[in-house]
């Protein structure tokens, strides 16, 4: 099996990229490094005992992407390429709609041209908008969104839907992650947002490197264990493993799958915020604030279906999340 990897330098691409290589699978990434380093690159070849090729360029160049695809003989891809800051996506919201839906249909155009018609998708929990109820299942509604980055994976989502009911051939699998985090266990890769991060393990990671200096909990009202928002949050390793898992299942099932992908319980801000300060041993500077507009009191993921059909589960916790989060950017303090 040949697999193309989008977005394979990212922070979630780099970690399916590893367990791909893990698994002796033959892999080809292609990537712009608008938002990651080629460095990346170096760090998944010195993981591996498996060679990887990697070509610099945008899902969006269709005579590119067929290029690869042909020169490689690709069987299936997996498609991360994309931008993904919602707070970001508010400001540009052009660049969100060029990058993550104009890109993705230049690569089904290629896929389609040179008749590969496999592809797992990286989409995002935030097509559900703001739930009615938790734990949110697959069959909740969509499309209710508040945001251009959540509009343009939903557009997406659309389009795959339309797409596989018009031609049989294709079998799509749509992965719906909630708050990846974590890194790899070596401290080789992990996630390294440029500019100021927004979510919340990188922010402790950097306050607790001295480089940000508080960690602002938005709420402390809320119905909740401790009144901060709580959240589903899944270790970036976990979220590898079920891209392999449904690149397996699609090899053999055709249609299209959708499935949650988290760790199926919420995790409070606070209860974060102190499992790392366990990690590390110290105190973090952190202030309540106001609650932010669109924020709900608690979401995670109902992952009963993804565990029926691929058999697959987080099986770390939050504590190894920080953990392993730390241990990246203490090893990277400069990323």
């Amino acid at each position: 099996m040949k697999v193309l990897v989008t977005g394979g330098t990212g922070f979630i691409g780099s970690h399916v990229v590893a367990d791909l290589l893990e698994q002796n699978s033959e892999i080809v990434v292609l990537d712009n490094l608008r938002n990651s380093s080629r460095e990346v690159i170096d760090r998944l070849r010195s993981l591996a005992s498996t060679e990887f090729d990697f070509i610099e360029g945008d899902v969006r160049d269709t005579q590119l992407v067929r290029e690869v695809i042909a020169t490689h003989a690709v069987d299936a891809v997996v498609h991360l390429a994309g931008l993904k800051s919602v707070s970001e996506s508010v400001r540009f919201p052009l660049d969100y709609y060029d990058s993550n839906l104009v890109g993705s249909i230049a690569l089904l155009n290629a896929m389609a041209a040179e008749g590969v018609y496999r592809l797992v998708f990286s989409s995002s929990a935030t097509v559900y908008g703001s739930p009615e109820s938790t734990p949110i299942t697959e069959s909740h509604p969509v499309g209710r969104v508040e945001n251009p980055y959540g509009r343009s994976k939903y557009f997406v989502e659309e389009v795959l839907k339309d797409l596989v009911a018009s031609d049989k051939r294709w079998s799509v699998a749509i992965l719906r992650y909630f708050n990846p985090a974590g890194a790899h266990s070596s401290g080789a890769i992990g996630e390294s947002p440029k500019g100021t991060p927004n979510n919340l393990v990188p922010i402790l990671t950097k306050v607790a490197l001295g480089k940000m200096d508080k960690v602002f909990v938005y709420g402390d009202d809320y119905p909740t264990v401790d009144g901060s928002g709580v959240r589903d949050y899944v270790h970036v390793c976990d979220l590898a493993k079920g891209h392999v898992q449904a690149l397996d299942y699609i090899f053999s099932e055709s249609g299209l799958h959708v499935w949650n992908m988290g760790a199926g319980r919420g995790y409070s801000v606070m209860e974060v915020l102190k499992s790392f300060e366990s990690v590390i041993g110290k105190s973090i500077p952190h202030e309540f604030s106001g609650r932010r507009p669109g924020d709900v009191a608690e979401c995670w993921a109902d992952i009963s279906k993804v565990k029926r059909e691929l058999g697959w589960k987080s099986d770390k916790d939050i504590h190894q999340i920080v953990q392993d989060a730390w241990r990246w950017q203490s090893l990277n303090p400069e990323l």
